[in-house]
């Protein structure tokens, strides 16, 4: 879980039994909402302040928008800070969570005149059965898939490149070959296969439609729930 999203107590510390019975009854009193969007620019610490005041909240996570995007966003803006396109905050009573996410869903967020959010408007929803703990195991196990599809990529990128090179070496034999017979008046010899750049062979390939990546984060998650 990318702490720069994370607004909540980051102190871990050892559990008697009585602590553990404790906790597990706590979190099963828990409720959890889902925010589909975040105003730009809001951070964890202002959603968890916006929240407190409709009940006692546990923590907060956002999800910080597609590295792509942000790079190209801080290239041509002069906004440096993070921004974050979707969230969960957890409240300390479910009966609160689902009360909070049908009074403030499609309504506006408010605050004082002229204040940046206060035309913004809150888009979330309450979900039923759904503890933190499932949130945190589906982001790890989706960073474990985005790293062995980074590593599979860089692999058939070598693979690529290496049987480019073979093919220059070829090339430069069959050159070597072909001057020799253009002195003794044969004719040249001619490759099997035109020469192809790694970059080349993957734009004659198929393009498949993809989504975005800022709509397949977390997708399975999302599936799960609705």
């Amino acid at each position: 879980m990318d702490l720069e999203g994370y607004a909540g107590p980051k102190v871990v510390q050892p559990l008697t039994p009585e602590a553990l019975a404790k906790f597990n009854a706590a979190q099963a009193r828990t409720g959890v909402i889902y925010i589909s969007r975040i105003p730009p620019g809001m951070r964890p610490a202002k959603v968890r302040h916006l929240m407190s005041a409709h009940g006692e909240v546990g923590r907060v996570y956002l999800q910080q928008e597609d590295p792509k995007r942000a790079f190209l966003r801080r290239k041509h803006t002069s906004t440096k800070k993070p921004h974050f396109t979707e969230g969960w905050v957890e409240f300390k009573d479910k009966k609160v969570a689902r009360s909070v996410a049908e009074m403030l869903n499609a309504q506006p967020i408010g605050g004082k005149k002229g204040t940046r959010w206060r035309d913004d408007v809150w888009t979330m929803k309450y979900l039923p059965k759904f503890k933190w703990n499932m949130l945190t195991e589906q982001i790890a196990h989706e960073a474990a898939i985005h790293t062995a599809k980074l590593r599979v990529e860089l692999a058939q990128s070598k693979s690529e490149q290496r049987d480019y090179l073979k093919n220059v070496e070829l090339a430069r034999v069959l050159d070597k070959r072909n001057a020799k017979r253009k002195e003794k008046g044969l004719g040249p010899l001619e490759p099997s296969k035109p020469l192809k750049r790694p970059s080349e062979s993957k734009e004659e390939e198929p393009r498949k439609r993809k989504k975005p990546a800022e709509d397949t984060q977390l997708d399975s998650v999302l599936g799960s729930i609705f």
